[in-house]
């Protein structure tokens, strides 16, 4: 039997150190948050007990754990429904090249390379100088969109790229009309992409700080409740907050992979079906 390399130890060594720093702080705060109620934020653990999760739907003499949530999740909805519609709109277009289109996308995706609190401070600006309300549904809702939109735009740009327009074209020789085309052909096909620009345009925004701290208004968003509460909290209910909001986005992720699941089992189904001549 041949003997690994030598290499092979060291580059399994440090994969486990990355794993170890990428989830050991997400571990840690989630066996604190397990704390008694007499336990403090550091190790070692003074019992284990699930008070702290209890005490989070308790009245909080601090904070609007709740509130934000709910905000976030609200947030998240809306910059998801609008970086599909759009990617997928964009996506489509730039199928063609126009006048101006280099320029359009390279525009679009400027604003990954640019620091997210410049964006969210230039953001803020304007909305004062417009004299528009900083709002975390209109502010907060704009400058998210720089973040999830470029992802939203490279994602439909690579699918559309690999797309055989054989599809749409035996569409339209059954006379097909465009919109047909676009409803029962490319959006089917595409589906998967589009759940992925989905799942991105969430979890970017249910997520996203930097961009929304000067954007929010004054109602926090989650992150921006949490990062509040580590200036005023000196109790594991942090840790519990931390647990239950990875817990929700690790749910959210599942729902998705779970969706992306179904439709491929559905067009195996539907595409041996039609080899069958069903």
């Amino acid at each position: 039997m041949e003997s690994r390399p030598r290499s092979f130890y060291v580059l399994a060594a440090f994969f486990c150190l990355f794993l170890l720093f990428l989830y050991g702080p997400t571990l840690t705060i989630g066996i604190l948050s397990f704390q008694g109620p007499q336990g403090g934020l550091t190790f070692p653990m003074n019992g284990v007990s699930l008070h702290w999760f209890r005490d989070l739907f308790e009245v909080q003499a601090v904070g609007d754990i709740w509130g934000s949530f709910r905000r976030s999740f609200v947030l998240g909805l809306m910059v998801m429904v609008t970086t599909v519609l759009i990617s997928v709109m964009a996506g489509l277009a730039f199928r063609k090249r126009f006048a101006g289109s280099g320029i359009l996308f390279y525009l679009a995706i400027t604003s990954l390379v640019i620091p997210s609190i410049l964006i969210s401070l230039g953001v803020g600006l304007i909305f004062n100088q417009l004299g528009l309300k900083v709002h975390w549904a209109t502010s907060g809702f704009g400058s998210q969109l720089t973040w999830t939109l470029p992802f939203g735009l490279l994602i439909m740009f690579a699918v559309f790229n690999r797309f055989d327009k054989s599809y749409e074209e035996a569409a339209r020789d059954q006379g097909a009309t465009a919109w047909q085309t676009i409803r029962f052909v490319v959006l089917p096909i595409i589906a998967p992409s589009l759940i992925g620009v989905a799942l991105f345009g969430f979890t970017l925004s249910y997520d996203e700080f930097a961009r929304t701290l000067l954007t929010a208004g004054s109602y926090n968003t989650l992150p921006l409740e949490i990062f509040g509460m580590t200036t005023n909290v000196t109790t594991p209910v942090i840790y519990a907050l931390g647990t239950l909001t990875t817990l929700f986005s690790l749910l959210i992720i599942a729902v998705f992979l779970l969706t992306v699941w179904a439709l491929s089992k559905r067009r195996a189904r539907f595409g041996s079906d039609a080899g069958k001549g069903v």
